[in-house]
């Protein structure tokens, strides 16, 4: 049983952090109060579609727009001819020069091609947008792109990465000959194979991690606006996205117009993942769309088209080797991986992919470690970030590898792991590939996960079950991740009493469901000691807020609360400073405690910062010499480094060999996320990022086939698991803080996603042990598992 949900009008402001209120957020949604994109209609707004290449590689020879042209109700029929008589640049953003993003910050001297909004000349994806309509209604839009008559020359596609590399393959870019975008590495190459040659064994395996696609329940929206001036022209977006400012910087770009002319605003978002920080074609051409037409757009896609051109990830093929002696111990190992980055390398494209290497060291201490990663441009969508952002390849990769040199060596999987950990006295702990863990206790975590499922009667129990032919395996992943991207990626936050004695709090992150009014109102009001219902909580909005990095790598809290808990000690000083002058006392002499500012030993010469905020604001004559009027106190925060969540989750299960089909028997997470604002929404948090994780394990797969038609179209091929697919989740903490924010938290978004996916695997692996199956390829759909069991793979 996870903590117990509480309210917050019952619990007192010096107790709300780490305490489990309820989300102020939920009745908003729950009584249909919500406002999403598509909610949002305008007097004369119109409507955009996107017309989608047929083929995955193509040469565009000619599109005649006539025909859609002619249909009544249709306003205009765009191709990319039309954006370069404009006076917009037209081209997307790209991956960063250094591959650095909100996401990952690895430095892979990526090449990266032009972008265009929509296709010039050539199509490297199925999906890519080709042209576009706009029209008075969604139905009159959808007839007239049938219409639209493209000519199209056929063009060989390569989908595999490896081939895409191979001499003799289609060329995809002009600029890039070989197909590699990038070619990046990690760690010591040398030390890897010294240890390689040093150790007693040399195990080698390859596996492939599936490409998966972030579906959210929402799908990419956005509706524009454009009001032309003499003075300043100005140009608004509401959308779906997790990361307002850099759609901002983003829509300056690409259509031309400076970013202060510009609004980016979201409201409710249902969901985003990742595949929400940057803007697609739809979103900038919507405002592209109002420029020209001085109306507003509406764009919505459609499922089917967020399957085949929203960014897809995870996809990886690799191949290792690890150095490991007689007694357990991981001298090294070394790894090559290949990763398809799609027809254009987009935002995050590189740096995504490299964050296998970056991270896959995990809880060991691993001497000589290497990776090298090679981006390969491929006849696919984009490949770029989602919940976890190359952490989940990573653990998956150490996970499998542990796993699979413990069966072969024979030893306890639990044993190995505790002879390889990084032991506590050493953190901060430096891995050699490219990171600096903060803190942990590994072997607390995993002992308390154990002694949960009860590990050694569960092996006695397994033993006895074989010899009645059921099959039961139990597979553990220990992981660790980083959150909060850092240093470079500050965060503002401001906290501002005004006159009434309310609060008000903006912060640069923005709100994807996630919670975050609720854990920030906690921080704000349990510093300055004000009632919960006090404090109203504005993100997102660049009108209001006029910086940011949005929402990713699970920030919010160690780098937005961060800056919100420094802003409010800072309120808290100014208003020392007034209550001192008030209290006629030294300001050292002045305590706060509970909201109130009183003199140290006498609590009846006391006031409120209500009080103190009434003062500041309405009657400066009474204020101190050289304090200006007001309260309140803006915070820039860039910690030092990131923050490094840990855990263990254990996954039971029981397989069919008849059948191959999968049934949980039990699933257990154990989590360190440093200190928990809310617990309740820290369990939660955990809850959906394992059942994103079970669907990678055991579901989905994004599939093309050798032309470069994605299979995995829509939600009758791509298996999204249901409620009725996932096991309870029995969930716990340890808190090991993290120094790098005044808080101690380390964030908890994209755990669940990290750490379930090699669990499952590694107990499905275990329980075919009898069966001498030494691993499977994600998704582990029955039949998948019935062949391996067959000896068939």
């Amino acid at each position: 049983m996870g903590p117990k949900t509480i309210d917050a009008s019952d619990t007192p402001p010096s107790e709300l952090v780490g305490a489990s209120v309820q989300r102020r957020e939920d009745p908003h949604h729950l009584t249909g109060d919500a406002e999403y994109t598509d909610d949002i209609q305008y007097p004369e707004e119109v409507h955009l579609g996107l017309l989608g290449s047929r083929y995955g590689h193509a040469r565009i020879d000619g599109i005649d727009t006539a025909p859609a042209e002619s249909v009544e109700g249709v306003i205009g029929v765009y191709t990319w001819a039309d954006v370069q008589a404009s006076r917009s640049p037209g081209y997307m953003r790209t991956d960063d020069p250094e591959g650095k993003s909100a996401e990952a910050d690895s430095e892979t001297g990526a090449v990266a091609p032009d972008h265009p909004m929509l296709a010039d000349g050539k199509a490297t994806y199925q999906g890519q947008p080709v042209a576009a309509v706009v029209a008075e209604d969604r139905y009159t839009v959808h007839d007239a792109l049938d219409l639209i008559e493209v000519d199209y020359e056929r063009l060989d596609t390569v989908i595999d990465p490896r081939d895409a590399t191979a001499e003799g393959a289609p060329q995809i870019h002009e600029t890039s000959a070989d197909n590699v975008a990038f070619e990046w590495d990690t760690g010591d190459e040398e030390a890897a194979e010294a240890a390689l040659d040093a150790a007693d064994n040399v195990i080698s395996f390859e596996f492939e991690i599936n490409r998966v696609i972030p579906t959210a329940m929402e799908p990419r929206t956005a509706v524009a606006r454009y009001r032309p001036s003499d003075s300043d022209d100005d140009l608004a977006v509401e959308m779906s996205t997790q990361n307002p400012h850099q759609v901002q910087a983003d829509l300056s770009q690409t259509l031309g117009v400076p970013d202060d002319q510009i609004r980016v605003r979201p409201p409710d978002v249902g969901g985003g993942f990742g595949a929400k920080l940057f803007p697609y074609t739809g979103h900038l051409l919507a405002g592209w769309c109002a420029m020209q037409l001085e109306r507003p757009v509406k764009w919505v896609a459609p499922r089917t088209e967020d399957f085949q051109t929203m960014t897809h990830a995870r996809h990886h093929i690799v191949d290792a080797r690890a150095a490991v002696d007689d007694d357990g111990t991981l001298r090294g190992f070394h790894a090559n991986t290949t990763v398809p980055v799609g027809g254009f390398l987009v935002p995050a494209g590189s740096g995504v992919p490299t964050n296998l290497g970056v991270m896959a060291n995990g809880q060991y201490t691993v001497p000589g470690a290497y990776v090298r990663t090679t981006g390969a441009f491929t006849n696919t969508a984009p490949l770029s970030a989602y919940r976890g952002a190359g952490r989940p390849e990573a653990t998956y990769f150490i996970e499998r590898l542990v796993a699979t040199v413990a069966s072969e060596l024979d030893i306890d999987p639990v044993e190995f792991r505790r002879r390889n950990f990084i032991p506590p006295e050493t953190f901060p702990f430096e891995t050699g590939l490219g990171r600096t863990y903060d803190s942990g206790e590994y072997d607390k975590n995993l002992t308390k996960a154990l002694e949960t499922v009860d590990y050694e009667s569960f092996r006695e129990r397994q033993q006895r079950t074989r010899e009645d032919g059921r099959y039961l395996g139990i597979g553990l992943s220990c992981y660790v991740e980083a959150c909060g991207a850092a240093p470079g990626m500050s965060e503002s936050g401001i906290v501002q009493v005004k006159p009434a004695g309310d609060v008000v709090v903006k912060v640069g992150t923005a709100e994807i469901g996630t919670g975050h009014r609720t854990g920030y109102t906690q921080i704000v009001a349990n510093e300055l000691g004000v009632p919960f219902d006090d404090v109203t909580v504005l993100e997102g909005d660049t009108a209001a807020i006029s910086e940011g990095h949005g929402t990713a790598g699970s920030r919010a809290m160690p780098v937005g609360g961060g800056a919100l808990e420094t802003s409010a000690k800072k309120v808290i000083e100014k208003a020392r400073t007034i209550a001192a002058h008030q209290l006629e006392a030294s300001e050292q002499d002045i305590d706060f405690e509970d909201g109130e500012l009183f003199v140290r030993g006498v609590p009846a010469r006391a006031i409120t910062i209500q009080e103190v905020a009434d003062i500041a604001h309405n009657e400066p004559e009474r204020l101190p010499e050289g304090v200006e009027p007001g309260l309140e106190a803006t915070t820039n925060f860039d910690p030092s480094n990131y923050t490094f969540p840990f855990g263990t989750h254990v996954a039971i299960v029981e397989v069919d060999p008849e059948s191959g089909e999968i049934a949980f028997e039990r699933y257990v997470a154990v989590d360190d996320v440093g200190n928990q604002i809310n617990p309740k929404i820290v369990e939660g948090q955990v809850h959906g990022g394992v059942a994103q994780g079970i669907g990678q394990a055991l579901y989905e797969e994004a599939v093309y086939d050798e032309n470069g038609n994605l299979l995995t179209g829509s939600m009758q091929d791509y298996a999204v698991p249901k409620a009725e697919h996932l096991p309870d989740i029995e969930w716990s903490s340890t808190v090991t803080p993290s120094p790098h924010n005044p808080l101690g938290v380390k964030g908890v978004g994209e755990a669940g996603a990290i750490a379930a996916p090699p669990a499952v695997v590694n107990a499905v692996v275990d329980a075919l042990e009898p069966f001498d199956v030494e691993t499977l390829d994600m998704p582990l759909t029955p039949e998948r598992v019935w062949k391996a069991i067959e000896g068939r793979n």
